[in-house]
């Protein structure tokens, strides 16, 4: 009788935590579902009614959801490949014994310890037409004859976004690909070394295989982020100029708050998270291919 005792005992200590998951988790996620088959848009007169797969049919038509769909798909990728790029760079130069290498890797994660709001605000300001910072030091050192306004044509300033995000993330990710290779063993370099191999030639065949599974974490975690990237967005530029930074998170935040059609952009989040599971499927598939 006592491990049916225990048993009731373990459940009645899970049952608020399952509650408090349900209420706070499952239960939105699931009514945010059940939205996407009604008519929530609250300016419609047929406010509640069924509407089946209409949403779904509405929005893949819709050639603007595909251009904020291409947009945000562009940000992610450019993003991703600066802050790899640049997070693999700075992490191998940490890596080596320079002078000071302690204090550096210790105010290195600073940015990423600021708030995304601030960075934005920070960034916004740097980007100013008239007293920003970046004109200064581009006038300064002759790269620019008069200020300009970053954040006034679209496809500057979804670039400007983008280095305000990878300037937060970066830190985060070198530091994830500093600790990977702090892993490393150091002998199978100086075996190589003495081999005549070159720096080139180490990091693609030592280096990069010791990094491979830092990377696909820090894909599929950036990949998240990235194409659901919203506070940067909101902070900068709110989807402007011309929809230029208008991302797929953003639009189903003007969609449900702003045009009060729940349903759209309930939608919209939906199409989020399925595109988001497919792009990880195919980053772990593919790297696990690369592994065979």
């Amino acid at each position: 009788m006592r491990p049916i005792k225990d048993r009731t005992f373990a459940m009645l200590l899970i049952v608020p935590a399952a509650i408090l998951v349900f209420g706070i988790v499952l239960f939105p996620l699931l009514q945010t579902f059940w939205y996407t088959f009604q008519n929530m848009d609250i300016t419609s007169s047929s406010y509640g009614e069924t509407a089946g797969l209409e949403n779904y049919k509405q929005l893949l038509g819709d050639q603007g959801f595909w251009e904020t769909v291409g947009r945000t798909a562009y940000f992610t990728g450019f993003s991703l490949f600066l802050q790899l790029s640049l997070g693999i760079l700075i992490a191998l130069l940490l890596n080596e014994d320079l002078r000071g290498k302690t204090f550096l890797r210790s105010i290195f994660i600073i940015p990423w310890a600021v708030p995304t709001i601030v960075n934005g605000a920070m960034w916004k300001w740097i980007y100013h037409p008239e007293y920003g910072a970046l004109n200064a030091f581009l006038n300064q050192i002759g790269l620019i004859d008069e200020y300009r306004s970053w954040l006034s044509d679209p496809t500057v300033a979804i670039h400007m976004v983008m280095f305000a995000d990878s300037w937060k993330m970066i830190p985060l990710v070198t530091i994830f690909m500093l600790a990977s290779l702090q892993m490393a063993n150091k002998s199978v370099y100086e075996a190589a070394m003495l081999d005549g191999a070159g720096v080139l030639k180490r990091f693609y065949h030592l280096t990069l295989p010791y990094l491979k599974p830092t990377i696909l974490v820090v894909l599929v975690m950036r990949t998240m982020d990235l194409f659901k990237v919203f506070d940067i967005i909101y902070a900068t530029t709110r989807g402007g100029p011309a929809n230029g930074t208008l991302t797929l998170t953003y639009e189903a935040y003007l969609t449900s708050f702003v045009e009060v059609n729940y349903s759209k952009g309930a939608t919209i989040s939906y199409l989020i998270a399925f595109m988001v599971a497919l792009l990880t499927f195919v980053y772990v598939k593919t790297l696990k291919k690369g592994e065979e």
